[in-house]
């Protein structure tokens, strides 16, 4: 009886014992884990006995799936990955058979690393003159990108050449660097690193340089050797003329103008004054000074023609090959460098009068008659000079697609006999009537010339050419467009043939109708 009683209290003490052992095994089997790797992502360890690696996953949360190749236990990113990503790894193991009914056939384990980041350790470098330019990074780093181009180094490297030597024109200056610590990795965004000669006062380097151009919304970037707060305190530099717009503190060392709106005026000449003296890099000497100056270039003369194509104003259309955004910004950018596109005759008619006139990038009276419709419509002085306000009604016309929905106009005048004025109206002729024009002693000129006055009724005066004054009150419907000469009515026993003294004179009921359609800057063509 003993004996049966007591194989239940042995089996419970087998089965007790066997879990003992099953536990302490999977608690001390070797296991796979991560070690160091100065080249690849990480090396997986798997100690003896501990199986062999059958399936390797690597996954980023922004990312996604990470393509990798395992050698000799380096693991190797197939693609570019990230400085600074976190990378969760998760590898599984084939255990040995023989010991895999006690401890499992497979193992899968859970990694995360950080893939490692290289950053400078200095921006703003004061360098002795004769001695090389050098950026020096928190750890080694075997790739290195200086103004975009980059360069595998032949080994890992804490501190880069930039390939400048600190004399001449290039006691100062700067440039973008990138770095990564591993050849795998993908190049971090650039960071500018600015270089002075080592002195005992503050230096500034300035972006664009004062003897280049400045664009109209470009920004004005000052880095100083010191910081900020050191060489200005609270104020900041003045500028003028006064320009819409804001300065921005980039870095310690570094601030900016960022002009708004319509940014610098075309033409002006930009000072900048700052609160203290300081050094301007890049000069020679010890010189110090206050004030930067910069001249804004010229509005476009294509870019100028584009425009008033777009808005309705020539007798030609512009097809630009890209769209220009409607933004302030980007037509300031556009007034300075235009872009590609096509012109096209919107009347063909037109060109055989008017082609002689046009030419791309050229300001011909077809312009400024075009300049003159738009600054009567906009309230502005119709003398078709184009300066800075004519620029800035453009272009926030341009920005709010306000296209003149007049009609195109253009009055023809023939002194064949019998003479004749014809209008033109989108390309075909409108009305027709009989005119006069200047006799021999006083001949209406030839050419093609915008109406730049009209009066509904005005007194003419002058001398005749005898030399005696006369003075003519209540001429009605007048159309000035080159000097002395207009169009308008005049009482005649006939028309069309040469009477008057420079003008061109039209019945009164013709006259009322040319009236409405000879507009400021409407050509005048004269044959």
């Amino acid at each position: 009886m003993l004996r049966k009683r007591f194989w239940p209290l042995t089996a419970v003490v087998i089965v007790i014992v066997f879990g003992a052992l099953a536990g302490a095994a999977l608690l001390f089997w070797p296991q796979a884990h991560l070690g160091r790797d100065d080249a690849a992502l990480t090396r997986i360890v798997l100690p003896g006995f501990g199986g062999r690696v059958s399936a390797v996953e690597v996954s980023s949360a922004t990312t996604g799936l990470v393509a990798v190749a395992l050698r000799h236990g380096e693991l190797w990113p197939l693609h570019q990955v990230a400085a600074g990503e976190r990378l969760t790894v998760i590898v599984t193991v084939r255990r040995p058979g023989w010991v895999g009914w006690l401890v499992g056939h497979t193992q899968r384990r859970s990694f995360t690393l950080v893939t490692p980041s290289a950053h400078l350790l200095g921006r703003w470098l004061q360098v002795t003159p004769g001695s090389p330019v050098t950026v020096a990074f928190d750890r080694p780093v075997v790739l290195v990108s200086f103004r975009g181009s980059s360069t595998r180094l032949s080994k890992p490297l804490a501190a880069v050449p930039v390939g400048v030597v600190v004399q001449g024109s290039y006691l100062s200056g700067s440039v973008t660097v990138a770095a990564a610590a591993r050849s795998w990795e993908r190049l971090p965004d650039p960071v500018r690193v600015s270089w002075f000669p080592a002195r005992t006062y503050p230096q500034l380097l300035v972006d664009p340089n004062p003897t280049a151009k400045l664009a109209p919304a470009g920004r004005l970037t000052l880095t100083f050797s010191e910081p900020i707060a050191d060489v200005l305190g609270s104020a900041r530099p003045r500028v003028s003329p006064a320009t819409p717009g804001h300065w921005l503190t980039l870095d310690a060392h570094t601030l900016a103008f960022q002009p708004s709106g319509l940014g610098f005026p075309f033409g002006e000449q930009v000072r900048l004054t700052l609160p203290v003296a300081v050094h301007l890099a890049g000069r020679p000497g010890a010189g110090l000074t206050r004030r930067l100056t910069w001249q804004v270039p010229q509005g476009s003369t294509l870019r100028l023609q584009q425009l008033l194509a777009e808005l309705g104003y020539l007798a030609l259309a512009w097809q630009p090959s890209r769209p220009v955004a409607t933004s302030l910004a980007a037509q300031l950018t556009a007034a300075v460098s235009p872009p590609a596109g096509q012109f096209s005759w919107r009347y063909p008619q037109l060109r055989a009068m008017l082609g002689s006139l046009w030419q791309p990038g050229q300001y011909s009276v077809l312009v400024q008659g075009a300049v003159m419709a738009f600054e009567a419509d906009h309230g502005l002085s119709t003398d078709g000079v184009v300066d800075g306000q004519v620029w800035a009604d453009l272009l926030r016309a341009a920005v709010r697609r306000q296209v003149d929905r007049q009609p195109y106009d253009y009055i023809e005048v023939s002194k064949a006999s019998p003479e004749t004025l014809s209008v033109w109206r989108r390309g075909r002729i409108v009305y027709t009537t009989p005119c006069n024009t200047g006799i021999a002693a006083r001949p209406t000129a030839d050419g093609t010339f915008p109406v730049y006055a009209r009066y509904l009724s005005t007194t003419m005066s002058g001398t005749n050419p005898d030399g005696s004054p006369y003075s003519d009150p209540g001429v009605p419907y007048v159309a000035y467009f080159n000097g002395g000469d207009a169009v308008h009515g005049f009482l005649r026993g006939g028309y069309g043939y040469p009477q008057s003294l420079g003008c061109v004179e039209l019945p009164y009921s013709a006259a009322s109708v040319v009236f409405t359609y000879d507009p400021i800057g409407t050509l005048v063509g004269v044959s």
